[in-house]
């Protein structure tokens, strides 16, 4: 036999078909690759393959590959190709995206077939992935993109719902419960969305990948743990480095940071996915202009409201009256490289898990304000860990523009900052110490998985 350690391992990762899910699989096939002789093929649609191939740079082109996984549209004729991705999806056509993901097995058992790899490394809403791995022998790993405070109050709550988390500081609202229990229950071909986590977590070897850092989440880790019955392996925050190429468009925002003062200027963004009511866009800027803080807000819409202009949803005079004190950019902006720039002293975020890991890895504090599903667990976790403070809402969930204001400038100007700000920076420091260790933890594991697999 061919020692392992000797030859290239295969493994194959099958992500959600969100960008918030296929990126950290694509960031942790790269740290996988700087580690040992893995090659590591990524399975997804067209339409999003697409769009993470650009992030792919040169030097991993001989060891990480792009397959695609074709879902039936014949069948479907209300999702075209270029809606077999959540990005842009009209939220009435998501049950029929993972009705379509299901169908597409038979094509993903041909590509297992074609490629048989040493390892699948799946995601949490497919219990079928690892089936047809195991018909195949082929051993497979789930890696859950999500935190493990949000994961073990989601398994605990799908097992036991009438049992009390037994962590205080995560807990949800009336009105966030009513959304969170509605998405778990949400259900496509006939399998509620909190059965297919339980089943994905059920069908993974004797350990679960999850992303996260025992820095923030030690004892929430160690509590999935007892809960699963299985190992959790923390893969560290996986934070995409910014590109290097310039764009007009980050070559301008720079320029204008560099003029600010040290962090002065707070950042707004709510996901690429999550898209505000005009009555919260209304809120939000009534705060910043009541704040009196400097502000770069990334304001995206919905792709049926692409034609929707900036001024039309904004109070009126609003543009006129901050002036050079703000700056709206629409769709798009270079996210990272602004929440490393030293001029930003704070993010106002919907705090999802990926937004959350970015700015405690560049050391800026959060202004939590979450929109629904895992956000508000995120949001009271950044407050816990203290690198953040979360805008309280109405007992109905309403923004309210005077505490908007007050957490913005409690967060970037008052002394209250200055404590996020230190606490942020110690784990951001630490983190970074930590992120090596974690993943020759994880290719410890995974070489385990692989080993054991050739030596039956």
């Amino acid at each position: 036999m061919v020692h392992s350690d000797q030859r290239n391992l295969t493994i194959l990762m099958l992500p959600w078909l969100a960008h918030g899910h296929i990126s950290p699989y694509l960031e942790l096939a790269k740290k996988l690759t700087t580690k040992r002789n893995f090659h590591i093929f990524i399975c997804s649609t067209p339409v999003n393959l697409s769009s993470i191939r650009p992030k792919l740079s040169q030097k991993y082109s001989h060891c990480i590959e792009f397959v695609e996984l074709h879902l039936p549209h014949d069948d479907l004729p209300e999702l075209p190709p270029h809606y077999h991705t959540t990005n842009g999806l009209p939220p009435h056509l998501m049950s029929t995206l993972k009705r379509a993901f299901d169908m597409s097995s038979n094509n993903f058992s041909n590509i297992l077939k074609t490629l048989s790899p040493d390892l699948l490394i799946y995601d949490v809403l497919q219990p079928w992935a690892p089936s047809l791995a195991s018909l195949q022998n082929f051993p497979s790993i789930e890696f859950i993109t999500m935190g493990a405070a949000l994961t073990s109050f989601s398994i605990q709550h799908l097992n036991n719902p009438s049992v009390k988390f037994p962590f205080p500081s995560i807990y949800l609202q009336d009105y966030e419960a009513e959304k969170f229990n509605n998405a778990l229950e949400s259900s496509a071909n006939g399998i509620k969305d909190g059965d297919r986590i339980l089943q994905c977590s059920a069908r993974s070897c004797n350990i679960i990948l999850v992303k996260t850092s025992k820095e923030i989440e030690e004892k929430y880790i160690d509590y999935l743990s007892d809960l699963m019955g299985k190992k959790i392996v923390p893969v560290g925050t996986l934070v995409q480095e910014p590109m290097d190429q310039k764009v007009d468009e980050e070559t301008w925002i720079m320029k204008w940071l560099n003029k600010m003062e040290r962090s002065s200027v707070v950042y707004v963004c709510f996901g690429s996915e999550y898209f505000l009511s005009k009555e919260q866009i209304e809120e939000i800027a009534h705060g910043l202009e009541l704040s009196k803080v400097t502000f770069i807000w990334v304001l995206r819409f919905p792709m049926e409201e692409r034609s929707t202009r900036v001024e039309e949803v904004l109070p009126e005079g609003f543009l006129q009256r901050v002036g050079e004190k703000g700056v709206i950019m629409e769709g798009w902006a270079p996210q990272a490289k602004i929440l490393q720039h030293s001029s930003v002293g704070g993010f106002v975020s919907h705090c999802g898990w990926n937004s959350v890991l970015e700015s405690i890895k560049f050391g800026v504090p959060i202004i939590a304000m979450p929109l629904h599903l895992d956000q508000p667990i995120n949001a009271r976790l950044v407050e816990e860990v203290g690198v953040g403070v979360e805008v309280k809402r109405t007992g109905e969930g309403s923004l309210q523009r005077e505490e908007v204001a007050k957490v913005i400038r409690d967060v970037v100007v008052e002394k209250i900052g200055e404590e996020v700000r230190k606490k942020a920076l110690k784990i951001r420091d630490n983190m970074n110490k930590k992120e090596d260790e974690e993943i020759d933890g994880v290719v410890e594991e995974l070489m385990q998985v692989c080993t054991g697999r050739e030596s039956k």
